[in-house]
């Protein structure tokens, strides 16, 4: 077997997290893929997985090897589309992460309207609530909000969203509107874990501690507390577009807004991105923008 087939499969069974898995990616059997990653340790003199009856993981040097592997493929398939001419039809899968509510918000629309126009690609979407390694979990394009501290990425700005607290109408008729931050400790207070897990809100400067009288494990729990009149809680400005439009919610301590967080768009690949990147991060971009500034 060639080594690029090898390092296929390897990322096949890396990504899948089974031999089956990888089996169905790769449309071979599984004793086949079996003896593919068992030759290919064998060639390398290294073990790339610990294997026992139930699991199956990367070790350290098949962590090393995986991200040179992706690095490898990815150059092969963009030499293949600067040979059809840079401007080549999108084409292949596309593996894309956000976080979890923005993405279920605002990146589907995103998709849906860029497979709708480029029916050669189809797209993985993983949501999740932490930073991902785009190399080390092969994805190819990232949706994030606020600063990004790795240089190694290559990173285009859509626009920006603050933290914002919030509350339903009548909470504030039955409590009273907060008008400065100290106000806050004698309201009921919502709070999402892990966002606010050190029970306390910075504004600038000052930061306000307090105690929850209700935690909640997702935000979008902590915002049908809110719209149900129950307290106040903070959010991102993008979490309650259609709240703040329909009144069912609005915002209060405006003046202690802090500064914005940046949203980007971020992809591992530069100038050599693939066909399909380029096109989807141009794509992403306008549309973003459009709601970001909405």
């Amino acid at each position: 077997m060639d080594r690029l087939r090898a390092m296929e499969i390897f990322v096949a069974v890396a990504d899948g997290g089974s031999l089956a898995s990888a089996a169905r990616a790769t449309g071979m059997s599984a004793p086949a893929v079996t003896r593919a990653v068992n030759a290919l340790e064998g060639r390398l003199g290294v073990r790339l997985f610990t294997r026992t009856t139930r699991s199956l993981r990367l070790t350290d040097a098949g962590t090393l090897y995986l991200a040179r592997c992706r690095d490898v493929l990815a150059a092969i398939v963009a030499a293949e589309e600067e040979a059809l001419g840079s401007h080549g039809q999108p084409s292949g899968r596309l593996r894309i992460t956000a976080p979890t509510r923005f993405g279920q918000l605002h990146v589907v629309p995103v998709l849906t309207g860029f497979l709708d126009t480029y029916p050669d690609v189809s797209v993985d979407a993983v949501f999740l609530d932490r930073v991902t390694n785009l190399v080390e979990e092969g994805f190819d394009v990232a949706i994030r909000i606020g600063p990004i501290p790795d240089s190694r990425l290559y990173a285009t700005r859509v626009g920006a969203v603050r933290r914002i607290v919030c509350a339903a109408p009548d909470y504030l008729a039955r409590h009273g509107r907060p008008e400065a931050i100290a106000d806050l400790a004698r309201h009921q207070i919502v709070t999402a874990s892990p966002m606010n897990a050190a029970n306390e809100w910075v504004f600038g400067k000052e930061t306000v501690a307090f105690t929850p009288r209700l935690r909640v494990s997702t935000i979008d729990a902590a915002i049908a507390a809110a719209r149900l009149g129950w307290g106040l809680t903070r959010v991102l400005s993008y979490q309650i577009v259609d709240d703040l439009a329909s009144g069912a919610l609005v915002t209060v301590l405006d003046h202690a807004t802090p500064p914005e967080l940046p949203v980007y768009i971020l992809r591992a690949e530069g100038r050599e991105a693939s066909a399909k990147v380029r096109t989807f991060v141009d794509h992403a971009r306008v549309a973003l923008g459009k709601v970001l500034a909405g």
